[in-house]
């Protein structure tokens, strides 16, 4: 399996109590992997599934400790290192209630280009792209042409819109032109009413599966939907206490592309997402 997206280092902070504008207060902080493609490529290779990681880092200490970290989670890094940006550095500020804003600095996921690509995509396997290709101009003609090798070469495609406030200002229609015939897509639920019009999260997910094969969208603590041409599935949430849910995302797009690759029929795999992320709400960091 092939990932295409961005590798960030994660500076993830949870206020301790209500924060004192022009003060101090009290947090914890810590520093951990991040950025959607390598968040799920590490999730992936957790579950046993043989995954390449194609992005861009900075040639300098965050990217060579992403590369080393990623590799010891058995993901075979295809990365440049780019001599004129920095690795993307994103401050995740986490509330009380696990819920998580992000401070995006991109830096080199920004530059990935088309050479970046491998020259050959394997026959019979699969292709994620990270939204986050897409919604920015510099790394925009890299994931097109992604999804254009890969449809060429025969492979089964996903894609993750990213993040609403980005989708929006790259523009829905613009995206749904560029992803359109995608096996699957994975949007959360700001994310599929923003691309579909539609408020009510059925009627979301139904009217994107006219585009998409089948698409699977996020509802947090409700659980997700399956939604094909003929069919739309509610999966229940498992209970569990959220620390931090930055990655949550990523974790369910691993645990439900493990399961639809290997032949699980898409409520299940809904399941299997599910459950993995209810698993990386309990700690804090994506991974």
């Amino acid at each position: 399996m092939v990932v295409v997206g961005d590798v960030c280092v994660d500076v993830i902070t949870r206020a301790t109590g209500p924060l004192h504008p022009g003060s101090d207060t009290d947090a914890v902080i810590r520093w951990a992997g991040g950025g959607g493609g390598g968040n799920i490529a590490a999730w992936l290779a957790s579950l046993g599934v043989p995954v390449t990681l194609v992005a861009r880092v900075g040639d300098d200490a965050l990217g060579r400790q992403q590369t080393a970290e990623l590799t010891r989670c058995g993901v075979r890094c295809a990365f440049t290192a780019d001599p004129a940006a920095a690795t993307g550095t994103i401050v995740v500020l986490v509330g009380a209630d696990g819920e998580r804003t992000m401070l995006a600095d991109r830096g080199a996921n920004l530059r990935l280009r088309t050479a970046d690509l491998p020259s050959a995509l394997p026959p019979g396997g699969h292709l994620h792209l990270s939204g986050y290709t897409l919604l920015h101009d510099g790394p925009r003609a890299a994931g097109l042409a992604a999804l254009r090798r890969a449809r060429t070469a025969g492979l089964t495609t996903s894609v993750d819109p990213a993040s609403a406030a980005p989708l929006s200002t790259a523009g829905a229609d613009r995206f749904l032109r560029w992803t359109r015939g995608a096996d699957l897509l994975l949007p959360n639920l700001p994310e599929a009413r923003l691309l579909s019009g539609q408020a009510d999260p059925r009627a979301a997910a139904h009217a994107l599966a006219r585009h998409y094969t089948a698409v699977a969208v996020t509802l947090g603590p409700d659980g997700a939907l399956w939604a094909s041409a003929d069919t739309v599935v509610q999966v229940p949430a498992e209970r569990t206490h959220a620390v931090d849910t930055t990655g949550a995302g990523d974790a369910f797009a691993a645990g439900l592309l493990a399961g639809w690759l290997t032949g699980a029929d898409g409520p299940t795999a809904v399941r299997r997402g599910v459950a993995l992320a209810a698993t990386a709400v309990t700690r804090m960091g994506a991974r």
